[in-house]
């Protein structure tokens, strides 16, 4: 049993792992998954139709997932496929979550007439759209750092509804009912029509209908050219610049000069008629032999599009985080019955989610071609990957199962945050300038990094000591001597790359702006770490504190590396802020509080604790352990 059962946990944790690398075809007959690789250029970036659409609906709602009215649930990419060619039919999908009450009031809704309470339709807040642009001016001219939730919330929903029209309008006419006829029409009338408004500026005799409906035809597409949001049209091969995409409407505004409609657009034309009409074969071909025209060319490119869209579908962190949470509660349970199975058990789970995570950093380097920390995203995977790893080592050497609960709780944790951060958007994002250093990107952000996992790990560590001798008769002098050494050992560790990363930061600013230090907000937070870090091994060197106290310093760390991480980069001054956000904003002072609280419940009389038998009988045989 022993061995049995830890086994079969692993090996049900790795296939429900790899069950999501199995290529499941989508049940519809339109090749879903062929438009879903389509490559597609936006904010810089060359990414497949699948990222968008996902992007778009983490934005809009939060999640994945959308039901049209019949209440069928449909896939990213079927959703964005409606936006783009049946953008009537989408305008009555419930994706837009909207949650503040006074909001709500300016369109005259309640939550019951949104899915899930909170979710509404594009076509339920046409009425009010004039009242919500109105609402969300005035709200723009008050700096983001003030504003109620109330101008946070008009601002973000205005920001997510123009995005969604111009979803609509970058491929093709969205009020368009047969795009192929509408195009037909407009070719086979562009010489009489630029006939006709020659004659009409030179006050010559002229065919007025064919005039206008040329002029119309222009208007639409330039429109289109200024509104779009998707630069699907390559560049010529002749071309110098191979990022020169542009969108389609840009395109369709050539036509008259060329005489002749761009053969990118007709493409996307063609997989909207047939979208539209169901018409499953024909919208089958015009995507494959599209993909073909930009195999020669874009081959690379192309491949990371195909990467990406398998990588999307898998979800390796969202499927970490379940498993995580399973590793944490076995290693719990292992602490009151059957140690060594569910210890056992809760380390390899926990391997395993590791794993799946390195795998998912991989990934995400060869797809931007970067080192693994290039964003506050990616930083969260990177501090969760760096402290599981070292809490992997701490549990191969002590056996006692605290470094698979910390682990556990401090993986889920930090994929927790990262999620949330993939709200805002693209997380695979273009650099800014002064990070485009594939050097400095590898060196001091990933050093100072792996700074912070430790840091959060003494902390999670003392926290597990804490809860344990207060709530449980489990920390007992050997457990307690134990997580005495784990957390002065990681804090040796913390405070090495906490320094080193600092210094290697001071060089690059240096490098980058002239200067070693500058009093920046994000400097000083660093600073602020090796300093507590520093101060906490101080003070046990010189017996200020023993292993309570340790333990309460080490928790406070959490709040200090919390405040350098992410409450810097919302105080909207200095180089390294990224702007003010109101739900981080909160869930930080909470957790600020969460912790300060954790302090004192450490600082608790030995008699309110209810390991205080066994912490007093290791103290009398080893100073310190208690």
């Amino acid at each position: 049993m022993k061995r049995i059962i830890p086994l079969l946990v692993l090996v049900l944790a790795t296939a429900y792992l790899g069950s999501s690398l199995i290529h499941r075809p989508a049940s519809s007959e339109m090749d879903l998954d062929g438009f879903g690789k389509l490559p597609v250029l936006v904010n810089g970036r060359l990414k497949p139709m699948d990222t968008v659409a996902r992007n778009a609906l983490l934005m809009f709602q939060g999640r994945q997932r959308v039901t049209n009215p019949a209440g069928e649930t449909l896939a990213p990419v079927a959703w964005l496929l409606d936006v783009l060619f049946r953008s009537d039919l989408a305008d009555r999908y419930q994706h837009f979550e909207i949650v503040h009450p006074d909001v709500l009031a300016i369109f005259n809704l309640t939550i019951e007439q949104g899915a899930g309470k909170k979710r509404f339709s594009y076509a339920q807040l046409t009425p009010k759209l004039g009242e919500l642009d109105r609402q969300a001016q005035l709200s723009a001219q008050i700096e983001a750092q003030v504003r109620t939730t109330f101008q946070k919330a008009v601002v973000e929903l205005r920001e997510h509804l123009v995005l969604y029209n111009r979803l609509k309008q970058s491929l093709v006419p969205p009020d368009s009912q047969d795009v192929l006829r509408d195009y037909t029409a407009f070719q086979n009338g562009l010489d009489a029509g630029i006939t006709a408004i020659r004659a009409r500026e030179q006050k010559q005799p002229f065919d007025e209908a064919a005039a206008n409906a040329t002029m119309t035809a222009g208007q639409r597409f330039e429109f289109m050219a200024n509104m779009g949001y998707l630069l699907t049209v390559a560049p010529p091969a002749s071309s110098a610049d191979p990022n020169a995409w542009k969108p389609v409407g840009a395109a369709l505004l050539e036509t008259f000069q060329t005489r002749q409609l761009h053969p990118t657009a007709m493409a996307f034309a063609g997989m909207a008629h047939s979208w539209r009409f169901s018409q499953a074969e024909q919208f089958n071909t015009i995507v494959k032999l599209y993909r073909n025209t930009l195999e020669s060319r874009y081959g690379e490119r192309l491949k990371k599009s195909d990467v990406e869209t398998r990588f999307n579908a898998a979800e390796p962190f969202y499927r970490s985080m379940l498993i995580y949470i399973a590793a944490f509660l076995l290693a719990i349970f292992s602490w009151l019955l059957l140690p060594e199975v569910l210890g056992r058990s809760a380390f390899g789970l926990m391997s395993v989610a590791w794993i799946a995570t390195t795998l998912g950093i991989g990934v995400r380097m060869w797809l931007e071609g970067r080192p693994p920390v290039t964003n506050l995203y990616s930083s969260a995977l990177f501090v969760g990957w760096g402290s599981v790893g070292l809490c992997l080592v701490l549990e191969y050497i002590y056996r006692n199962a605290i470094g698979s609960a910390a682990g556990a709780l401090v993986g889920f944790c930090t994929l927790l945050i990262a999620h949330f951060l993939s709200l805002s958007g693209d997380t695979l994002e273009m650099m800014r300038a002064v990070l485009d250093s594939n050097f400095w990107l590898a060196t001091h952000v990933v050093i100072v990094t792996i700074g912070y996992s430790a840091t959060y790990l003494a902390g999670f560590l003392a926290l597990i000591y804490v809860f344990r001798g207060v709530l449980t008769r489990s920390l007992d002098a050997r457990t307690a001597d134990s997580l005495n050494r784990m957390v002065y050992g990681i804090l040796c560790f913390a405070t090495l790359f906490s320094f080193v990363g600092t210094v290697l930061g001071g060089i690059w600013a240096d490098q980058s702006w002239g200067r070693f230090w500058g009093w920046d907000p994000k400097e000083n937070g660093a600073l602020i770490i090796v300093l507590w870090n520093a101060l906490i091994l101080h003070a046990r060197w010189g017996g200020l504190v023993k292993t309570r106290g340790l333990m309460a310093l080490a928790i406070f760390g959490n709040v200090v590396t919390s405040w350098s991480w992410f409450g810097t980069n919302m105080l909207g001054i200095g180089l390294h802020s990224y702007g003010f956000m109101d739900s981080a904003f909160y869930a930080l002072l909470l957790f600020a509080i969460s912790q300060i609280t954790a302090i004192g419940i450490a600082n608790l009389p030995l008699a309110r604790w209810r390991s205080f038998a066994a912490l007093s009988t290791g103290a009398s045989r080893k100073s310190g352990a208690a």
